[in-house]
């Protein structure tokens, strides 16, 4: 069979698009006081108008024009865009029930159909979401027995980077390897070394994922499903590297089903196996295969992907500004000195805590949030939203709302101190969202940042190999990880 040429899929796309236009492009009726927005062409509605790299960018630019509240367009499918704190904060926080569901995204409906957290709505999500909770702060979410875990992971990262001799080297693989080990200690009880070719496939897997869910192809499939899925293009990559990480999940808790002792529950999937046999008299409703397969594929996708990406973040800003690493470590000497840092320093490091903050605010890891759905007809400051809305609470305006934030596009720990050096809170910082739909493992990630940061910086001084230009533009994902580079580990035991 012949590859289809860039060119050819191009122009089946816009053949395909032309065609549901025809097919599908009635206009629907427009709702008194729906929110405002750019005026939108026929078929594509107003995705010309997006920076495809950094979408975000072009919404926050409309909202000056229409308002903290507008609708755009992809294709036939509108969406309601809500900028700034106060406008997020008000809908998550104060409607959480009416702003609660996932709306119907075609690409990844096929895919977990309906299962799991993330993606799912109603019972089944409040069903899952509460057994995902309880299950990581059984199994160790904010917990000493984690802690030692996160600093065992520690020791094996420093020695991973200490291997490396002062040479540049890229740490992807490395910290995606060093984050996923955490969350598959929670859901497996297993940790992999950074070799292992098993998890170098499946960190792949995810990776690629996260990068092509964000591609034009994608979004195109989640507009025009029915025609998408019979062109060529990059949404059936996603749908093959889904399957082969289920099939994964789905081998693994085969063994612990053999294995399975209910008075001795050692992780998550153990615990999910045994509310199973509970259930199975009454045909195990919620508690099946399908729902665990997908449980675990978004606690690890989400576990790994985030927090290792902040950390990229972190050793990139700490490279970037050399004067900013040097107070951390100050601050580390001082607190820490040389024994093995522990979650309760934390509290004894308001500088080190405010850089951390900040580089979760710069670093706008999730700036297009999770998408939401109203759950019913609801009149939210002026505007009729009907049922089954599809809704962004655009996080990056969030964390860099001008009225919240002094220096919103430029890299400040001072947005987190006082005066006299003191920690503050800020009501804005939002990373893992809020209401409903925040995020489940906000405690473990902030213990994982927390214990990695210190113990790199501790161990070591991170500098750009000589002639290297620091790029702080992100690059392009359903996250925004920062663009690929490397860093020169220099072991402070030396210096």
């Amino acid at each position: 069979m012949l590859a289809a040429d860039p060119m050819t899929i191009l122009l089946s796309a816009f053949i395909c698009l032309l065609l549901g236009f025809v097919l599908f492009g009635k206009k629907r009726n427009v709702c008194q006081n729906f929110p405002p927005g750019p005026r939108a062409l026929p078929v594509i509605g107003n995705l010309l108008l997006m920076d495809r790299r950094q979408p975000y960018k072009t919404l926050m630019e409309v909202s000056k024009k229409y308002g903290p509240i507008f609708s755009v367009r992809a294709g036939p499918l509108k969406m309601v865009v809500l900028c700034g704190y106060d406008t997020v904060k008000d809908a998550l926080i104060n409607y959480p029930d009416e702003f609660a569901d996932r709306p119907a995204l075609p690409l990844f409906d096929e895919v977990v159909k309906g299962h799991g957290i993330f993606f799912s709505n109603g019972e089944n999500w409040k069903v899952m979401r509460r057994f995902g909770l309880s299950a990581l702060r059984d199994f160790g979410m904010g917990k000493k027995t984690i802690e030692s875990k996160i600093n065992e992971e520690c020791d094996h990262l420093v020695q991973k980077f200490n291997s490396y001799g002062g040479k540049p080297f890229d740490t992807t693989m490395i910290m995606n390897a060093a984050a996923a080990n955490i969350i598959a200690s929670i859901l497996l009880s297993h940790r992999f070394q950074y070799e292992n070719p098993t998890l170098l496939r499946l960190l792949k897997l995810v990776n690629e994922n996260i990068r092509l869910m964000a591609s034009p192809i994608a979004l195109l499939y989640n507009t025009y499903p029915s025609i998408m899925r019979w062109v060529p293009g990059c949404h059936k990559t996603i749908y093959k590297n889904a399957q082969e990480l289920m099939e994964f999940i789905r081998v693994t808790f085969s063994k612990h089903k053999a294995e399975l002792d209910i008075n001795d529950q050692r992780n998550l999937i153990d615990a999910f196996l045994s509310r199973q046999q509970e259930e199975k008299p009454h045909s195990a409703k919620y508690f099946h295969d399908d729902n665990l397969t997908i449980l675990v594929f978004d606690l690890f996708a989400a576990g790994m992907e985030t927090t290792s990406t902040t950390l990229r973040w972190a050793l990139l800003l700490m490279m970037k500004y050399p004067e900013i690493q040097k107070k951390v470590q100050d601050e580390i000497e001082k607190v820490i000195g040389s024994v093995e840092p522990r979650a309760e320093h934390r509290k004894e490091m308001p500088y080190t805590d405010a850089v951390l903050h900040e580089i979760q605010r710069f670093g706008n890891i999730t700036p297009m949030n999770g998408p939401h759905a109203t759950t019913k007809d609801i009149t939210f400051r002026g505007f009729f939203l009907p049922k089954g809305t599809y809704v962004i609470p655009l996080l990056a305006s969030v964390l860099k709302d001008e009225n919240y934030f002094e220096k919103p596009n430029e890299f400040y720990p001072e947005h987190f101190l006082d005066s006299e050096g003191h920690f503050v809170k800020n009501e804005a910082f939002l990373p893992f969202s809020a209401g409903r739909r925040s995020c489940a493992g906000e405690n473990l990630a902030r213990m994982e940042l927390f214990l990695f940061f210190t113990s790199l910086l501790q161990n070591f001084t991170f500098q750009a190999p000589p002639g290297e230009e620091l790029d702080l533009t992100p690059d392009v994902g359903l996250s925004t990880p920062p663009m690929q580079h490397t860093t020169c580990a220099l072991s402070r035991a030396c210096s």
